[in-house]
């Protein structure tokens, strides 16, 4: 039989590599302490609370900037330079991250993306319904939530409590619910995350609010792709600065398009936008785009999608790939490990 290493396989063995380093990363080349680590900025849900990250997210310095520096703006306690300058370094070290690789931190190296990846290729072979795309009406709910999620959690609530109108569990009450600081200190041996805090009534609503998320996202990953990435603050941020980089997905004209739509029916956070026809070469690396690929493998005609590096084509559909990618899938969704699901 014929080897054929898809896009795909090669994206899950470059997050394999990342989760190790996201996750496990101290071990081999750093310590705990911050200066240690890479960037202390990344664009990507890889905690700080796990003592053994590599790396850890700029979710978690912003909203300690806001609690404990920019706040100091808004009580004199600072000068304007001083009081934004921490956040202003951690924003510039992003952006400089985004221009590398743009919203692919979140499709190849996020370690909370591949754990749900492989927990819906998990209740995929366990014979669990898939729901392949959500319905328009719920799109139009849920896509609001990620913004929503950035302005208070990570900069309004954290600000606010720097300024003194809210009480100090809200100083960093994203990384208080986030999955992620469950999931890479469970994969260390730490369970010291999955908890009920009863030191005050905040703390204990928000460690409920994070188990009860952590098993909500677990078992909504069998059965739809990506449940958390869609509400998810750090997409929002990308989203914000996705025209600097030089990685992007790129569309030209084809009349068969919208008749097709493939590429909105394989898309893992369900960007059906994606179906329509471009007169011209587009970007349309869409807000709610983690750069995964998948609607340019599984696109039947030849450089209608492209995934483009500094303008040069990186990856481009074509008939004779997706024939290859559209029978692997079959091969693969033949395989089934048991099938446990609920009638």
């Amino acid at each position: 039989m014929e080897k054929f290493l898809t896009l795909t396989w090669l994206r899950r063995i470059v997050q394999l590599f990342m989760f190790v380093i996201m996750v496990y990363g101290s071990l081999f080349m750093s310590t705990f302490y911050s200066e240690d680590k890479f960037t202390q900025a990344l664009p990507a849900l890889s905690c700080a609370y796990d003592k053994q990250s590599g790396d850890y997210c700029s979710l978690i310095p912003i909203q300690h900037q806001m609690d404990h520096r920019v706040s100091g703006a808004f009580t004199g306690d600072l000068s304007v330079m001083m009081a934004i300058l921490p956040t202003l370094i951690t924003l510039g070290t992003f952006i400089v991250l985004m221009v590398i690789l743009n919203k692919a931190f979140c499709g190849w190296v996020c370690p909370l993306g591949f754990f749900q990846e492989i927990i819906h290729s998990i209740g995929d072979k366990l014979g669990f319904k898939r729901y392949h795309t959500l319905s328009t009406a719920t799109l139009k709910k849920v896509r609001p939530i990620k913004w929503l999620m950035l302005a208070f959690l990570v900069f309004i609530f954290p600000l606010l409590t720097g300024i003194g109108f809210l009480g100090h569990e809200f100083g960093d009450p994203f990384c208080r619910i986030c999955p992620s600081r469950i999931l890479t200190t469970l994969a260390v041996g730490d369970t010291s995350q999955l908890y009920i805090d009863n030191s005050s009534t905040g703390y204990m609503i928000f460690s409920i609010i994070a188990d009860l998320l952590f098993g909500l996202m677990i078992a909504m990953a069998l059965v739809i792709k990506q449940p958390f990435c869609r509400i998810c603050p750090m997409l929002a941020l990308q989203a914000v600065f996705k025209k600097v980089g030089l990685l992007r997905l790129v569309k030209n004209g084809s009349s068969s398009c919208e008749k097709c739509a493939l590429c909105a029916k394989v898309c893992p956070t369900d960007i059906i936008e994606i179906q329509a026809v471009a007169e011209k070469p587009t970007n349309i690396t869409y807000s709610d785009c983690t750069l995964c690929g998948l609607c340019v493998e599984f696109c039947p005609d030849d450089d209608v999608l492209q995934l483009q590096y500094a303008g040069f084509p990186v990856f481009k559909s074509s008939k004779e790939y997706f024939k290859k990618r559209n029978k692997d899938q079959r091969n693969w969704e033949k395989v089934v490990w048991a099938d446990v699901a609920p009638k």
